[in-house]
């Protein structure tokens, strides 16, 4: 378990030090006593002993290196501001009944994920990426993160249920993003929820659905909503325009890919809708993402400047000593 040793910095092995500092605190005093017994026996002899009673420098340097050897040995850490260029993109993949139609085989939601991952794999390191999944809701089920693993799994892990809502997928998108949820007013009024012009929603759907529940399309005023943020939004179309029939709550139901909403949605915010088909088209949307710089503090080592350190002051201590007695110690 780390522990704190003051502002910033920490020790992997505290219980390290304090051994170290023991030793190195009984090396003092055999130092100090060996010191006194030399120069006690040259005071019997009538001899003066040079540099009095006390540590010669040679010495204090070579126990300074072993005590900086002792905190080497305790693992010292600082805590550092590093900067880091990094974008966020949040996967909305629908898993409405739709998306289980089977003009594309072997079927919308299995073909979507497939491209989902293959974009996920097309990434760099310095994108962080998220995933939300939504039906007539949204549910995150992966916070924007780095690890790809926990993308990948995301992904896979949806399933079909309910209706569609392409406002829920832009809002739950937008709440990914900022770590606060995000809705519109009653009125259909937008929030301000601030600027996040490193962020790019690229959503996956057939294009059904859309409109609440009142008749509103709440879809449009999301996508305005996320213009007034920065954040662009690519949709990505799932299907065929000719359609193909699907059994959604027990009923048979006839679904067709709606390029036209999506690539309208798409330009609202300055994006662009993209065929599922193209896989090329798709991993360029990465390129046009404003990474932003960030700012982080991480733990860096500090084990191997101390022992360089170390090394130098023993060097020295022995040099001094060696010139001063014509021996080590």
């Amino acid at each position: 378990m780390n522990a704190s040793a003051g502002p910033g910095l920490t020790l992997a092995h505290p219980v390290l030090l304090v051994v170290g500092l023991l030793v190195t605190a009984a090396l003092v005093l055999g130092a100090l006593r060996l010191t006194r017994s030399r120069s006690a026996a040259l005071a019997a002899a009538g001899v003066a002993a040079p540099g009095g009673r006390g540590l010669p420098l040679g010495r204090w340097l070579t126990l300074g290196g072993v005590l900086l050897l002792a905190l080497a040995w305790a693992g010292p850490a600082a805590a550092l501001p590093v900067g880091r260029s990094a974008g966020t993109v949040i996967l909305a993949m629908d898993v409405s009944g739709s998306m289980g139609a089977t003009d594309v085989a072997p079927s919308r939601l299995a073909a979507a994920q497939r491209a989902a991952t293959a974009f996920i794999d097309a990434q760099p390191e310095n994108v962080d990426i998220g995933v939300v999944g939504f039906d007539q809701g949204a549910l995150t089920t992966s916070l924007p993160t780095a690890d790809r693993d926990v993308s990948r799994a995301a992904v896979a892990s949806l399933r079909l249920s309910g209706g569609t809502s392409l406002a829920s997928a832009i809002l739950g998108s937008l709440s990914a993003v900022t770590g606060k949820t995000v809705t519109l007013g009653r009125d259909g009024s937008r929030p301000d929820i601030g600027r996040w012009t490193s962020a790019t929603i690229v959503l996956f759907s057939d294009g059904g659905g859309g409109q609440a529940a009142g008749g509103a399309d709440d879809a449009d005023a999301a996508a305005a909503l996320a213009q007034d943020a920065g954040v662009h939004l690519e949709t990505v179309g799932v299907g065929t325009a000719a359609g193909a029939d699907v059994k959604v709550d027990g009923y048979a139901l006839h679904t067709a890919l709606d390029a036209d909403r999506l690539t309208a949605l798409a330009q609202t915010t300055g994006g662009a809708y993209h065929p599922a088909s193209d896989a090329a088209e798709l991993d360029g949307v990465a390129s046009g993402i404003d990474l932003r710089l960030t700012v982080s503090r991480q733990d860096v080592p500090l084990a191997g400047g101390v022992v360089a350190a170390a090394l130098a002051l023993l060097v020295a201590g022995a040099a001094l000593t060696t010139l001063r007695t014509g021996r080590l110690v």
